[in-house]
């Protein structure tokens, strides 16, 4: 058992070796590792004062329990995003992400599942909150951070920097534990979002890439990177949180894009340009195609940028090619994870053609049999379940029904098993192919929605797709595909059809088409197949 680290402890040590260098970008303002470590110190404190902590440690506790108190993330892109989840590591409070979409029925239901006893939220987002406060006795600290909007300060409600000016700069008199929780929420995007507990000292090493060093000396001496990474999703999605601290873990530096709302390919370019930045993470094709766009619109300096990591939704090969054609030195990064595994697998691009949905096999992963009761071995035919095995999450917060389902225990080794079927080659090469909560059963054949949609996205004039199914006589239920086209393209369904031949079997085309004006996706870019399933059944 390697030894580990919180989170907390491993920030305050590489801030340690370099207090004035720069640690967090937003804007105008730049935060070095000093001042970021005394912010996180006084809202830690803040928390501390108001009775929030750990009450009961993790060895007292089964797998889909807490015994901390949580606090909700509720904010756009920011400084205080980042500093709201380091702060509450350095008070043995666990941080979890709210989606800022959510109208009020659905917060109330987060914020009840969660229990959440503190929240940090954005002035733009308090008319929602104030709708379900009353029905939340539990939470019982609201720091408010201003914007734009105006918003007044919600009743019982403490200001961010008020907050922090009036609390504690030293190092809070609590001891930091690799057991307490990191609280990942699903996205519910065909689902009711569920909280998945980390320990934070297996998400630092299987989803903040933190060292895996067995000393503190070693940790900080590995931490000798120049990243300079910006992160294009919102931070309320996993892999916004796991690029942040793997980057923080490595020495480096975060930027914030200065418009956090919404994506602004000249705003993302912009800043690379300007802060001459190396890393930038996307997601997918949601992503992918506006920034693509902005390059056929305008040129930029872009010769400091040389890696870029695509994860969360998949980046089709053809825009891969194009941001290479653009960029011919840079690294194009597939990264699979998921919040129930950490990260899994990655796939690299670079100049000279690209792929996608295909990943080198590496420790840790595997693919289990049907049935989920056996590990096949490559070149094994059949189509199985993506799993990982090691230092996983612990569970569902509160569902020890569903962590059971998702930890299934084979020889008596524990895995993961998010929900992505997956073949496993002779070469080693695991196919992905898809989640089996989109899987369309047509006429007695599963249909992954994934496959489609990236044969669909194939034809040049497509901008989006989502494909989803719905009722059929025939064959039970039927694949529609759910289309934006380019503007300034005219394509027909004859069109899509003949370029998804080419990529997959004729029994998997769509069996209707329907176009819209925009395909509505997560903030982070995740398909909402609960809509395009509506658009599918309207259409």
């Amino acid at each position: 058992m390697l030894a580990q680290y919180p989170v907390a402890e491993i920030h305050e040590a590489i801030a340690a070796t370099r207090p004035d260098a720069e640690c967090l970008v937003f804007r105008d303002q730049r935060f070095t590792w000093a001042q970021v470590t005394e912010r996180t110190r006084r809202l830690a404190n803040h928390l501390i004062g108001a009775g929030l902590g750990c009450h009961t440690e993790r060895s007292q506790l089964l797998g889909h329990e807490s015994g901390q108190d949580h606090l909700a993330v509720y904010l756009h892109n920011g400084n205080e995003y980042l500093e709201a989840m380091l702060g509450s590591f350095k008070a043995r409070v666990a941080p979890f992400n709210v989606n800022y979409r959510y109208v009020a029925e659905e917060l109330h239901y987060l914020l009840t599942d969660s229990n959440a006893a503190a929240v940090v939220v954005h002035s733009q987002f308090a008319p929602t909150l104030a709708q379900v406060l009353p029905d939340l006795p539990n939470l019982r600290v609201i720091l408010q951070v201003p914007d734009s909007s105006g918003n007044a300060l919600l009743p019982g409600g403490v200001w961010y920097e008020d907050a922090l000016a009036a609390a504690s700069p030293e190092k809070p008199a609590v001891e930091w534990s690799a057991d307490d929780l990191y609280i990942l929420y699903t996205g519910g995007t065909t689902g009711m979002p569920k909280g998945v507990l980390w320990r934070n000292g297996d998400a630092n090493q299987e989803c903040f890439g933190g060292s895996k060093a067995e000393t503190m000396e070693d940790i900080i001496a590995e931490a000798n990177t120049e990243l300079k990474a910006l992160l294009a999703p919102p931070f309320m999605h996993g892999a916004g949180h796991w690029v942040s601290f793997r980057t923080w873990n490595g020495g480096g530096t975060v930027f914030v894009q200065s418009v956090p709302e919404r994506l602004e390919p000249t705003d993302i370019w912009g800043l690379i340009e300007r802060e001459r930045l190396n890393f930038l993470l996307i997601v997918g094709d949601a992503f992918g195609r506006p920034l693509l766009d902005e390059l056929e619109r305008q040129t930029y300096d872009l010769s400091s940028l040389t890696v870029l990591l695509s994860g969360g939704a998949p980046l089709s090969a053809h825009l891969k090619d194009d941001l290479l054609r653009h960029l011919p030195t840079l690294m194009i990064v597939d990264g699979l994870g998921s919040s129930e595994a950490g990260g899994q697998l990655s796939h690299v691009s670079a100049g000279g053609g690209a792929t996608t949905g295909t990943f080198p096999i590496s420790p840790g992963n595997h693919v289990l049999g049907e049935d989920l009761d056996k590990v096949l071995e490559p070149g094994d035919p059949e189509l199985g379940w993506l799993a990982k095995s090691g230092n996983l999450a612990l569970g569902y917060l509160g569902d020890p029904a569903k962590t059971a389902r998702t930890y299934p225990v084979i020889d008596g080794v524990r895995y993961a098993v998010p929900g992505d079927r997956a073949r496993l080659r002779a070469d080693g090469i695991i196919e992905l192919h898809g989640r089996d909560s989109v899987t369309i059963n047509s006429g007695g054949e599963k249909i992954f929605a994934e496959e489609v949609e990236a044969a669909i996205k194939a034809h040049p004039g497509v901008y989006d797709c989502v494909v989803a199914g719905r009722p059929s006589e025939r064959w039970g239920n039927e694949v529609v595909a759910v289309v934006r086209v380019r503007e300034g393209h005219t394509v027909t369904d004859a069109d899509l059809l003949a370029e998804a031949e080419r990529h997959i079997a004729r029994y998997k085309l769509p069996k209707a088409i329907v176009y819209v004006d925009n395909v509505v996706r997560s903030p982070s870019g995740k398909a909402d197949y609960r809509w395009a399933k509506a658009m599918a059944v309207e259409g």
